[in-house]
């Protein structure tokens, strides 16, 4: 039985293009995340002297640190921004899916 509850949700056309919806909007997050870091990665490569530059005259927190945080403070709204669209579209859309198929 559950086997054609699945092929009664995966043939259904709004289930279809509720996967293409979050498969596209999490291949943008990615990209966003991976040009972000990647970004970094080839400042380190080929700039590393401006990472090593103090924020201001005096101070010992290079450059370096802030933009480390902030990679990471980026990774977790990423992940928020994921997790609630989720939450607020995604998962009522299949919730309506589901029960308009009666499964």
């Amino acid at each position: 039985m559950a086997q054609d509850a699945y092929e009664k949700i995966s043939l259904d056309l709004n289930f279809q293009k509720l996967v293409r919806d979050r498969t596209t909007f999490s291949w943008i997050l990615t990209a966003v995340m991976l040009v972000s870091y990647y970004t970094f990665i080839l400042v380190i490569a080929f700039s590393p002297h401006w990472l090593g530059l103090p924020i201001s005259t005096g101070s010992i927190i290079t450059w370096g640190i802030p933009v480390g945080i902030l990679l990471i403070i980026l990774s977790m709204v990423i992940t928020g921004v994921y997790v609630l669209r989720c939450n607020r579209e995604y998962d009522e859309r299949m919730s309506e899916i589901i029960s308009r198929l009666n499964v």
